[in-house]
């Protein structure tokens, strides 16, 4: 044999067998499809105008800070997850102006995940199919992330609108945990409450 026919001979040790592309384009496509998504449900997110305000209970600043937001909204309605007792809630949002007729109080939920579980339905029977996201900027993060699993299953989209506060950062197993839970709710319709009792609380 020539020196050039040895020089065209495959190098069998550069090949990739089978089973190993096979395990490289499943790789690629389990990250490459939540990545279309999200930026699927971006673009959406982008396009659409919200047609609700939805405020996540938990800290007094979270419905001052909605209460001036609705006043530069005043075609929108207000749902209010859980927070302050309702005499404290009804007179933040007198004083700044906002009817009560606009208001929609639910205390339900007892978490994070439940703040999305207890109001998806009624809002989707309402035909709102967007709604502006009202909570502190160190729990967006994970409220976000509950919010496109929960909401995204009923085709309603999330517009962040974050809180500033002072509270410290939350930690990253609070947000696994409660997308855990919330993929759970779309599975099987349970929410996974004695999760959140057994790692970490609310």
């Amino acid at each position: 044999m020539t020196v050039r026919g040895l020089l065209q001979l495959p190098n069998s040790s550069t090949r990739r067998p089978p089973r190993f592309r096979k395990k490289l384009v499943s790789a690629m496509a389990l990250f490459l499809l939540p990545m279309a998504w999200f930026s699927y449900r971006g673009i959406q997110n982008y396009l659409t105008q919200p047609q609700a305000i939805l405020v996540l209970g938990g800290a007094p600043e979270r419905e001052n800070f909605a209460a001036n937001f609705a006043r530069q909204h005043p075609e929108l309605p207000i749902w209010i997850s859980s927070g302050s007792n309702i005499e404290y809630t009804e007179d933040v949002f007198s004083k700044a102006g906002i009817s009560f007729n606009r208001l929609h109080l639910d205390r339900t939920a007892v978490d994070t995940v439940t703040n999305f579980t207890t109001l998806v339905d009624e809002l989707r029977s309402k035909g709102i199919t967007s709604v502006y996201l009202v909570t502190s900027d160190t729990h967006m993060g994970r409220a976000s992330l509950v919010g496109e699993i929960v909401f995204g299953s009923r085709g309603i989209l999330l517009k962040p609108v974050s809180v500033p506060s002072t509270h410290q950062s939350e930690p990253w197993q609070k947000t696994a945990r409660d997308g855990a839970r919330a993929l759970l709710w779309v599975a099987t319709g349970h929410t996974g409450s004695t999760l959140s009792r057994h790692f970490g609380g609310r």
